[in-house]
């Protein structure tokens, strides 16, 4: 079963063919019998994180522990988001396999320097998914976030608020981290995963799929539950996206990146409380507090 079929966007001299995608679902929560405080035996939810082999052209690239809500995406905003592959257009189809864990992608040509794109990996403070291509920081010289885009903060306010009200796996198993791609206070897309890197990753994989605006990434928001580390503020740049929102914090090597690539990352941001970190010109004040 396919998601999709091997379609095309964009004008004739740009058109770009889509992958075929694998339809492929799995349980997000699995019931489980555990014993209270009181010494009562009650049954709960808890998410099911199941291991996924990604093989590009049959060479194992990476395991990612994941939900498995999208894993198709997942793959794609992988790929995208480690430069390992520049165009859409490159991949013929993304095949995921949940009776064998794995994502089977295959190419229309190859891909170029294969060895060199996947020598350097670097350990990162990831959840589910914990390194990253090293090839990523020296992109950074190359990311030029748009100076204009702004966040009002009533935007900011709506944008928590829809988040707050959003059904989730985290209401009924926790354990999980929720990312979310905004337009404006617009929610266009809500992800959760084992790991906030996963969330990302799909969010970009998503993107990638959609084409003309909803590829662009500067007029977007990108909120998540996650602390704002220096990979999660690199693959928002990466994606184009100039405001990062999170409940947690940031890490000091968060802060630098957002500094150095012009993007605004706001922190410890809950109902009416957040804490700008960075680039505080692309906020606009005009929800005055009690």
């Amino acid at each position: 079963m396919w998601l999709n079929e091997p379609l095309a966007f964009g004008v004739a001299s740009e058109a770009v063919r889509l992958p075929r995608l694998s339809a492929a679902r799995a349980p997000l929560t699995r019931t489980i019998e555990v014993v209270d405080e009181f010494g009562q035996r009650r049954n709960i939810r808890i998410p099911a994180e199941r291991p996924l082999t990604v093989y590009v052209d049959r060479r194992e690239l990476v395991t990612l522990m994941t939900l498995g809500a999208h894993p198709e995406w997942l793959v794609l905003g992988y790929l995208r988001n480690q430069r390992l592959v520049s165009s859409l257009d490159d991949i013929e189809s993304v095949t995921v396999d949940w009776d064998v864990g794995a994502a089977a992608v295959h190419t229309r040509s190859g891909l170029p320097d294969w060895e060199a794109r996947t020598a350097q990996r670097v350990v990162t403070t990831g959840c589910g998914q914990g390194s990253m291509f090293g090839s990523l920081m020296d992109a950074l010289e190359g990311i030029a976030l748009v100076p204009q885009a702004r966040l009002r903060q009533s935007q900011l306010y709506a944008i928590l608020r829809a988040v707050r009200e959003q059904d989730s796996t985290y209401k009924q198993a926790g354990s999980v981290h929720g990312c979310a791609l905004f337009r404006g206070e617009e929610l266009l897309l809500f992800v959760e995963d084992v790991g906030r890197h996963n969330a990302i990753d799909t969010i970009a994989g998503w993107m990638w799929l959609q084409g003309g605006d909803m590829l662009r990434g500067d007029d977007k928001v990108f909120y998540t539950t996650g602390r704002l580390t220096s990979e999660m503020i690199i693959k928002a740049a990466q994606m184009g996206i100039p405001i990062v929102i999170s409940r947690s914090g940031t890490t000091q090597m968060g802060l630098e990146v957002a500094e150095r690539v012009g993007l605004c990352a706001i922190g410890r941001a809950i109902h009416t409380r957040f804490l700008c970190y960075t680039h505080p010109q692309r906020l606009v004040w005009d929800t005055p507090l009690p």
